[in-house]
């Protein structure tokens, strides 16, 4: 019965032209509300009622991320399950053998290249702005290159479901991602994660989620990931203590944690140039605090080649034990630009 449910609630959604038409657009990429109404040239209101639809019957889902709300399909991996399998492969024959239904497709999809422009537009516009800033603090690290082949030959292998904290411009989100079966990309600024959009726009939407949250309190849920990486993001952490908590909570028994971060320095301007809480960190101080989390620390890597040393920390986690408590912490500062 409930099946039958199911499918009347599907069907029921998919009763309407315009709905189709998001469908298709939200198997391309995820979409704020805003630029659906751009694309089908529709109020609001109506819009933001379709979408609600699709919500209700299951075939999308809505995140919130400041004053912008985001949509995405649930005709993916993951998702895509019984009836929401046949309801993807419904639409795509509808769209192969309805010719004036693909033309109103092709007529979206070239909007949405527009979209597309548009969002790259305005990261190449934000890094015009901060370019001197940007330029600053790169000169006081080694090639950046260096730093990703590093990260890559220490994260061997298949990395499953990730997890990339605090992902800035989602760089790090687009280097494992051929190596992952999902990545999910998290940053408490809204300024950030809508450059990580346009960086990220062209993956596959069932296998990237873009989500706005805080490191000391994860909103996932225990044992979901099993490879995280903290990319030059530990030192904004008033507590880093707490971060690596959260962090252990939500990676799986046997799954890896990779930081990459600053060896102690004396540079104090870039507390208050660029909202640094911790000026590096040695590794006794990383293995405690890995330890503590509950990952087995492994040996860690050292690149130089600028005025600050860059330490890759790993470490594997061991089997699931209860966190230890720790009194609350103040969220760190947002950055004004991450790396």
């Amino acid at each position: 019965m409930y099946m039958i449910m199911q499918i009347e609630a599907l069907l029921r959604a998919l009763a309407d032209p315009s709905r189709l038409r998001i469908m298709r657009l939200l198997a391309r990429m995820e979409l704020a509300v805003g630029e659906i109404v751009q694309i089908l040239a529709q109020s609001q209101p109506r819009v933001s009622r379709h979408v609600k639809i699709l919500c209700d019957a299951g075939l999308a889902e809505r995140h919130r991320e400041g004053a912008w709300v985001f949509v995405r399909s649930r005709l993916s991996p993951g998702h895509g399950a019984g009836a929401l399998t046949a309801v993807e492969a419904l639409l795509d024959v509808a769209e192969n053998e309805d010719g004036t239904f693909a033309a109103q497709c092709a007529a979206d999809r070239s909007r949405l290249a527009a979209i597309r422009d548009a969002r790259s537009a305005r990261a190449a516009d934000y890094f015009a702005v901060h370019a001197a800033q940007w330029d600053q603090l790169r000169e006081l690290l080694c090639d950046p290159a260096e730093v990703e082949r590093e990260l890559l030959a220490v994260l061997d292998g298949n990395l499953g479901a990730v997890l990339d904290i605090g992902t800035g411009t989602g760089r790090i989100a687009e280097l494992l991602f051929d190596r992952a079966a999902t990545v999910t990309a998290l940053d408490r600024s809204h300024d950030m994660l809508a450059l990580a959009r346009a960086r990220l726009q062209d993956c596959p939407t069932g296998r990237i989620e873009l989500v706005q949250g805080d490191f000391t309190a994860l909103p996932f849920a225990d044992d979901s990931f099993d490879t995280v990486t903290l990319h030059q993001v530990l030192h904004y952490a008033q507590s880093p203590d707490r971060v690596l908590d959260e962090a252990a909570r939500v990676t799986r028994a046997g799954g890896r944690i990779a930081i990459v971060d600053l060896a102690p320095h004396a540079r104090e301007e870039l507390r208050t140039a660029h909202a640094h809480a911790r000026l590096g960190f040695g590794d006794e101080a990383m293995q405690h605090m890995l330890t503590d989390a509950g990952f087995r620390p492994e040996t860690p890597r050292a690149l130089d080649g600028g005025d600050l040393t860059i330490k890759v920390w790993t470490g594997t986690r061991s089997k699931l034990s209860a966190m230890p408590e720790r009194p609350p912490s103040i969220p760190a500062p947002l950055p004004s630009l991450s790396l």
